[in-house]
């Protein structure tokens, strides 16, 4: 009979795997940076800054002496970190390219395809002579190439931004950097470390590794978490290799937070000490970006912490439940709320409008003061001066 892991215990073991369990004040250098990019697997990309952009939130959240210069360094000088997509885009570690380059093949198939039934073979033309530019000229942005048609998605774009964007998505370029958060492309092989760009591995090895790296990252998964950590396989990948390593993997049932019915999930049969005796986390308030990795599965959140969490915002206003842009507040190993606040540089300050509290998180002066603390962490690492809260930012309800 498979062995039933106690909510609280799932709760932790998760949180550690994802870095939430160390000493957040713990110095870091850049090479600290890169090796908590590479335990995390990826970490994702989001242009909307309201205190920060989300991969710095991310990394800030984990450790508070995080800085964006050392990231910039690591994936604009040092190579040490590439961006594509996962389930979206995101930045990772440039060892993994060789895997990458299974899902270029297949976004080459599909995105053809889909282009040319839509605009024609001219789209293949387009390509070709952006690589000759790029390869002549250096590297370009999408305002290179004229073109001001308002988008209103991938396909919407104009012709040249979209063959940057398909020969991006097929790996024949990179992002070299970003400029006003803008892409800078470039020939990947200009990119992209000579020893990553040129590595390659065979179809099983590369689900081998995808399906073993995301139950390691994750702990314990079902097969449907396994194929979305990445979002690199398709599910009959996902049952082979099941199938395949069945006796290094065992079902365990994992209890959930509102008490109904456990899951099965699968681990390995030598899971480390962690996943049944986990750390305890740091006691301290952190404010999570709403793509933060522990919470980016939200089925899989609501299950382990009960936290049921939407970002509304293309959520029409008057149908919001909280607001635009609320971030998510973890205590412990319990998400204990949410908060909606702005960085609002114009005036220099952190503009907290609400906290709404978690059934069962008690407002205590305690709770209010460690609060407190992490909305200054916060204020400090946005570069404002200071904090204005709204009147009713500790309303009820």
């Amino acid at each position: 009979m498979p062995a039933t892991i106690p909510n609280r215990t799932a709760r932790r073991a998760f949180l550690a795997l994802q870095g939430l369990c160390e000493a957040p004040h713990r110095g870091q250098s850049k090479e600290d940076l890169s090796e908590a990019i590479r335990r995390l697997g990826f970490v994702q990309i989001d242009s909307i800054n309201t205190v920060a952009r989300a991969h710095h939130q991310i990394l800030f959240s984990r450790n508070a002496t995080y800085r964006e210069h050392r990231l910039k360094a690591l994936v604009e000088k040092d190579r040490a970190l590439f961006e594509h997509w996962t389930h979206d885009a995101s930045i990772i570690p440039s060892e993994l390219y060789c895997y990458w380059k299974h899902r270029f093949a297949r976004e080459e198939r599909r995105l053809q395809e889909r282009y040319e039934a839509w605009q024609g073979s001219p789209f293949l033309h387009e390509c070709d002579g952006i690589l000759e530019r790029i390869a002549r000229d250096g590297p370009v942005m999408a305002r290179d190439f004229g073109g001001t048609k308002p988008s209103t998605g991938w396909w919407d774009w104009h012709p040249s931004k979209t063959a940057l964007e398909y020969l991006w998505r097929t790996g024949k370029l990179a992002i070299a950097r970003r400029e006003g958060f803008q892409k800078v492309y470039d020939l990947a092989e200009r990119v992209i470390p000579a020893d990553c760009h040129g590595a390659e591995v065979e179809h099983h090895e590369f689900v081998d590794w995808a399906c073993r790296s995301a139950l390691e990252r994750l702990g314990f998964a079902t097969r449907g978490e396994i194929a979305g950590f990445w979002d690199l396989l398709k599910p009959a990948e996902v049952e082979a290799w099941i199938a395949e390593n069945e006796s290094g993997l065992e079902t365990v049932m994992i209890e959930c937070a509102d008490g109904s019915k456990p899951r099965a999930a699968l681990r390995f049969r030598d899971s480390p000490e962690l996943l049944d005796n986990p750390p305890e986390p740091p006691d301290r308030v952190r404010v999570l970006s709403p793509f933060d990795p522990v919470l980016r599965d939200r089925k899989r959140a609501e299950r382990l912490f009960g936290f049921s969490y939407r970002i509304e915002i293309f959520v029409p206003e008057e149908r919001r439940v909280y607001g635009y842009y609320v971030f998510p507040v973890l205590r412990g190993d319990r998400m204990v709320g949410r908060i909606d606040m702005k960085a609002d540089r114009n005036r220099d300050v952190l503009a907290v409008r609400r906290f709404w509290p978690e059934k069962g998180t008690r407002m205590s002066k305690a709770f209010l003061a460690d609060l407190d603390a992490e909305l200054d962490r916060i204020r400090r690492f946005s570069g404002v001066a200071g904090i204005e809260h709204a009147g009713d930012w500790l309303g009820a309800g």
